[in-house]
């Protein structure tokens, strides 16, 4: 780390218009960071929001922390784009293709360990779960270069689950400058998401659907199925064909798997809490009262998997869902959400088109999403 002068000119904005806010007795200089050494002229959180456009404005994202006792700003160079190519984006999502491809081959009754060369054939169901998660982060990824938010590309999890994969996610770095951004960068995703599922949703209904594998209807046989959203149930009435919930011998098409995982992680982001979508939007909305509504969530899950469990005679397997979820928003609410640099009121249309949001989230909710059975 090389030490400067204050009076030295380096990257970064004028010193001129820091001081007023800030006053400055030393600058270092750590490869592409920039460290401010000084005093607080003004309440930080007001004297943070008179300098981070001045910042942006000459490219750096700006944080305040103490050190030893000192104050610090931290500047750091804003990055709203790919530095070549980014090989872990492209590796997790080749491992997410095959994971997917594997998994793909249960629903179509094949199996990938007798006869690995027909994995290709799940190819319908690898696109449709990859299309609806990937448009999903991409309405993040395009609406944080909108709004000037460093974000990486999305990076997929490849886990060997039902449906082969974890989802994926983004990573923002950047700071959110206001209300607006924090709701559009949390809004964009479920929305462009959701227009994903409901087209995949729509061609895997039109599609043939697939026979149960022999020995699954066997009622001594332990047999997994899932729940349907209300919002699938009424895609399909729209649409007027049928989901086979009661016939033993079919399957939906496994691309309708595809829209079901949409619908699934629709609602599962859209959980008030924390860094999920749902925190987002609900802090851009209410302000200080998502925390205090946060702070709720967990104990609700746990109430949802006691109540089925106990009441509903769903088994453990089927419920650990909500255990899980409970202990892991729980971490979430503990941490926070983000918070915007301009805390100003949000615009009733934003209002509103979060409302609804909310409630679509609502229509992709089932109480089991998958039953272990016998």
């Amino acid at each position: 780390m090389d030490p400067a002068d204050p009076t030295d000119p380096v990257d970064g904005p004028p010193l001129e218009s820091i001081e007023p806010a800030f006053s400055v007795y030393e600058i270092a200089v750590d490869g592409e960071e920039i460290r401010y050494y000084g005093t607080p002229q003004m309440a930080p959180e007001r004297m943070m929001r008179e300098l981070w456009q001045d910042f942006r404005d000459a490219g750096y994202d700006v944080q305040l922390t103490v050190r030893r006792g000192e104050y610090v700003l931290v500047a750091e160079p804003r990055s709203l784009g790919p530095d070549g190519v980014p090989w872990t984006n492209v590796f997790l999502l080749l491992a997410t293709v095959v994971s997917t491809l594997f998994a793909g081959t249960m629903w179509y009754g094949i199996d990938p360990i007798a006869d690995p060369a027909e994995m290709w054939r799940a190819w319908p169901f690898t696109v449709a779960i990859l299309g609806v998660l990937g448009v999903h982060e991409m309405g993040h990824y395009v609406l944080s270069r909108y709004h000037r938010v460093d974000a990486s590309l999305p990076y997929f999890l490849p886990v060997p689950t039902l449906i082969g994969t974890m989802g994926a996610v983004i990573k923002m770095k950047g700071q959110m400058p206001d209300r607006k951004a924090l709701f559009d960068i949390g809004v964009a995703g479920p929305i462009a998401g959701l227009v994903a599922t409901v087209v995949v949703t729509v061609v895997g209904l039109h599609l043939p659907p697939v026979p149960v594998p022999e020995g699954a209807t066997d009622p001594n046989a332990t047999q997994i199925r899932l729940g349907f959203p209300p919002m699938l149930e009424l895609i399909a009435a729209a649409v007027d064909q049928p989901l086979y919930a009661d016939d033993q011998t079919r399957n939906v098409n496994p691309v309708v798997i595809g829209g079901w995982v949409g619908m699934f992680i629709t609602f599962l982001n859209l959980i008030p809490v924390g860094q999920l979508d749902g925190g987002h939007i609900l802090r851009a909305m209410a302000g200080d009262l998502q925390e205090t509504i946060a702070a709720l969530v967990p104990g609700v899950l746990f109430a949802l998997a006691g109540y089925l469990y106990y009441v509903g005679n769903y088994s453990g397997n089927s419920v650990f869902i909500w255990v899980f979820w409970g202990l892991f928003t729980g971490l979430l609410a503990a941490v926070g959400p983000a918070v915007p640099i301009d805390d100003d009121r949000l615009d009733r249309k934003r209002f509103a088109l979060g409302v609804v949001t909310f409630g679509l989230g609502l229509l992709c909710f089932m109480p089991a999403p998958i039953a272990v059975i016998n």
